[in-house]
C-alpha cells in the first residue's frame, strides 16, 4: 500500500524540459525536482486563489494597463503576507514529507525562490484574470 508521500509523487506530473545535474546546488536542485512539478500539479489552485484575491481587492485589477497588472501580481505576492502565506501552505501542503524535510533545512531561501516561481507562473497566465475569465 503506498504511503501519502509516494501517492504525491506518483500523481505529480513530470517537467521532462527541467535539467537535473550533479553540479546544481541543494537549492537549485530542490527547485528543479519540487518546486517545478508542485506549481504545475497546483496550477489550477493558483490560479483560482488569485482570481479569488482580485475579486477581493474590488477588481481594480481589470483597470490596469498589462505592465502594472503584472506589478500588481508581484506586489500582491510580496507584500500582502497573508496572501503570500497561504500560497506558501498550497504549495507546503503538496510536499512529501522527504521534501519537507529539505525544505526546512533553508526554509528561507526556498521560499524566495518558491515565490518567485508562482509570480511567473501567474504573470505567464495573466490572459486567465482578464474581467470575462472571472465572470463564471
Amino acid at each position: 500500500m503506498l504511503d501519502r508521500s509516494q501517492y504525491l509523487l506518483k500523481i505529480r506530473p513530470d517537467i521532462p524540459t527541467t535539467a537535473i545535474n550533479e553540479t546544481m546546488g541543494l537549492n537549485e536542485r530542490f527547485q528543479n525536482e519540487t518546486l517545478r512539478p508542485v506549481l504545475k500539479f497546483q496550477n489550477g489552485l493558483l490560479i483560482a486563489v488569485f482570481k479569488n484575491y482580485i475579486t477581493k481587492h474590488k477588481n481594480k485589477f481589470q483597470e490596469l494597463s498589462i505592465e502594472k497588472k503584472l506589478l500588481y501580481i508581484e506586489n500582491a505576492i510580496q507584500k500582502d503576507i497573508k496572501f503570500r502565506n497561504s500560497l506558501k501552505g498550497i504549495i507546503i501542503g503538496a510536499f512529501a514529507e522527504e521534501e519537507y524535510a529539505i525544505y526546512i533545512q533553508d526554509s528561507s531561501a526556498l521560499n524566495k525562490r518558491m515565490m518567485n516561481l508562482v509570480i511567473k507562473r501567474l504573470q505567464d497566465q495573466i490572459q486567465v484574470f482578464e474581467e470575462e475569465a472571472l465572470i463564471h
